[in-house]
C-alpha cells in the first residue's frame, strides 16, 4: 500500500473469509485486527463440511501458506455423490476415482478448517467477544466501529466479513437477505456407522441426497463418523410457528416432519426419527442478485456479507474465502494506496460473486420443486459424463 502510515484494518467476523484475509496480510507484514461477537472460539458449532475448489479456496489457502496442513485434514472419499429415490433406492452413485487430497474438491470439516486459520494467526489477532452494533463515519475514509460492551475503535479499512446479516452492509446498501421459500431442519447421526449402520451406509462417504416434489433429505459425511442431516421442504418461513410447534419439543417435532414426510420410503424417515442431535430450523435466506454498492472509502464487504445466497452453489466458503485473499492480494500491492486497492479488489468480487448468486438460485429452484428428481438426476448424470 503506498501509505507513509499503516493503514488501521478491522475485520469483523471470524469466519472463513475474514480469516482468511488477516492471514495472508499477517504473511506480507501489514496488521489487521479481526473482531467477532462470539465469546471464544468454541462458542457455538461451525457446522457441516466443505468441499474446497482448486480454484477458490484451495487457491486462497495456497496463498495463507496452508494448503499442505489442508490436505493433511482433507478427505477426498468426501466428494461422493449419491442420488436417491424417496423409496429409499439408489438412482445414482456418483463416486471420485482413487486420487490424492490435492485433486477434485476434498472436503473438510468446517470446524477443522477454522481451527487451521485460527491457529495460523499472531496470539491476539482474533478480539473475542466483540459484537458490533453499528458503524459511524468519522472523517473521510475513517470510521468508529461501536460494539455492545460500550468499547469504540477507529479504523481506517473496516473488512464486513460478518455474514447474513451484516452490520457494516448496512453503511454501504439497503439490500437485506430474503427467505427462499425452502427451509432446513437440521439433525445428525453420532458415531453412525457402529449406532445407525443402515442409514450410514446409505448415506455413502460423501454426500446423499434424495429431492422430490419440494422436499428432500441431505446427509453429508462428518468426521469422527457424524453425519449432518438436512431435512427440507418449500414451505411458509414460520411453518413451525404457524403449526404451534416448539422447537426444544423433538417429540412434537418428530411427528410434524413424519406428517410432512408421508410416503417417503422408511429408510429415508430414518433421518427424521434417528436424531441424536435434536432438531434446529434453519430457513435458508439470499441477498437479491445481482448485489451491488456505491465504494465507500474505508468499507467493503466480502463473503455471505456481500453475496449471500442458497448452498446449492457449493461456493459459499470458497468465495468467501477467494474474497479474502484477493482482498488482501490488493492491499500487498505497494504501487496503490488503500482506496485504491478496495476499488480493484470489488471490480472482481461484484461480477465474480452475481455469477455465482445467480447459479445458486437457479439451483434451489431446481431442488425444490415438482419434478426436482428428475431435474437432479440430470444435472448428475451430466456432471458424470463430464468427469
Amino acid at each position: 500500500m503506498n501509505s507513509s502510515t499503516p493503514p488501521r484494518i478491522a475485520i469483523i467476523g471470524a469466519g472463513p473469509g475474514g480469516l482468511t484475509c488477516a492471514r495472508i496480510l499477517q504473511r506480507h507484514g501489514i496488521a489487521a485486527t479481526v473482531y467477532d461477537q462470539d465469546a471464544s472460539p468454541s462458542a457455538r458449532n461451525q457446522g457441516g463440511t466443505l468441499d474446497m475448489h482448486a480454484d477458490s479456496g484451495q487457491q486462497a489457502l495456497r496463498q495463507a501458506g496452508l494448503l499442505d496442513e489442508f490436505l493433511a485434514l482433507a478427505r477426498p472419499e468426501g466428494q461422493q455423490m449419491r442420488l436417491v429415490g424417496r423409496d429409499g433406492r439408489v438412482l445414482l452413485d456418483a463416486v471420485p476415482p482413487e486420487a490424492d487430497a490435492e485433486e477434485g474438491n476434498p472436503e473438510i470439516d468446517r470446524g477443522q478448517l477454522r481451527d487451521l486459520l485460527l491457529n495460523s494467526l499472531e496470539p491476539g489477532t482474533v478480539r473475542w467477544s466483540h459484537k458490533l452494533t453499528h458503524v459511524e463515519p468519522v472523517t473521510a475514509g475513517v470510521h468508529r466501529l461501536h460494539f455492545a460492551d460500550g468499547a469504540t475503535t477507529d479504523a481506517d479499512l473496516v473488512v464486513g466479513a460478518d455474514g447474513a446479516w451484516s452490520k457494516v452492509r448496512r453503511q454501504l446498501s439497503d439490500a437485506t437477505p430474503v427467505y427462499t421459500g425452502v427451509t432446513f431442519v437440521e439433525t445428525g447421526l453420532d458415531d453412525a456407522d457402529t449406532r445407525h449402520p443402515a442409514l450410514a451406509a446409505l448415506t455413502g462417504d460423501g454426500t446423499m441426497m434424495a429431492l422430490d416434489d419440494n422436499q428432500g433429505f441431505i446427509a453429508q459425511r462428518n468426521s469422527h463418523q457424524h453425519i449432518r442431516v438436512y431435512v427440507g421442504m418449500r414451505t411458509e418461513e414460520n411453518w413451525h410457528q404457524d403449526a404451534g410447534l416448539d422447537p426444544a419439543d423433538e417429540g412434537a417435532v418428530r411427528e410434524a416432519l413424519l406428517k410432512e414426510f408421508t410416503g417417503w420410503g422408511p429408510d429415508l424417515l430414518g433421518f427424521i426419527t434417528d436424531t441424536d442431535t435434536g432438531y434446529t430450523n434453519r430457513p435458508l435466506y439470499a441477498l437479491p442478485v445481482p448485489h451491488t454498492w456505491q465504494h465507500t472509502p474505508g468499507l467493503t464487504l466480502l463473503g455471505d456479507a456481500a453475496h449471500l445466497m442458497s448452498p446449492f452453489s457449493g461456493m459459499g466458503a470458497n468465495l468467501a474465502m477467494l474474497d479474502g485473499a484477493d482482498l488482501a492480494r490488493a492491499l500487498i500491492d505497494g504501487t496503490t494506496t488503500t482506496d485504491d486497492a478496495v476499488r480493484a479488489y470489488e471490480s472482481l468480487l461484484l461480477p465474480r460473486s452475481a455469477a455465482a448468486a445467480e447459479g445458486a438460485a437457479e439451483g434451489i429452484a431446481g431442488a425444490f420443486a415438482p419434478d426436482s428428481a428428475a431435474q437432479v438426476l440430470a444435472h448428475m448424470a451430466r456432471i458424470s459424463e463430464e468427469e
